[in-house]
């Protein structure tokens, strides 16, 4: 299994509209074509952090060619308004707001 997370600044009271994006987003087909396994949104004092679990370790390939859809398109748009790049000045894509793991343990 491959997993991101994202990290961003939320606007204080939008998790609820944030969630209700997702939720509208996650009852298309769009989390299949994009080998989504699961989302899990966060906050925390400010912060935002999108937890997901892609099936195999191809996710970041199957976002990429998503990434033109329509309705990827389109739920970009309605986040802009909660969700902000933590640094802004040095945002130029997600993957510029995806932290990097630098420790896993599972159970065997």
């Amino acid at each position: 299994m491959h997993s991101t997370l994202i990290v961003a600044r939320m606007e204080p009271g939008s998790a609820d509209d944030v969630a209700g994006i997702f939720g509208a987003f996650d009852a298309t087909d769009m989390p299949h074509l994009m080998g989504t396994r699961r989302r899990e949104l966060f906050s925390y004092r400010g912060l935002y952090f999108h937890l997901q679990d892609f099936d195999g370790e191809n996710g970041g390939e199957l976002i990429q060619s998503a990434r033109t859809d329509p309705r990827f398109i389109r739920i970009s748009e309605d986040l802009k308004p909660h969700i902000e790049a933590y640094d802004p000045a040095t945002w130029r894509s997600p993957a510029d707001a995806m932290a990097r793991r630098f420790y896993h343990w599972s159970a065997s």
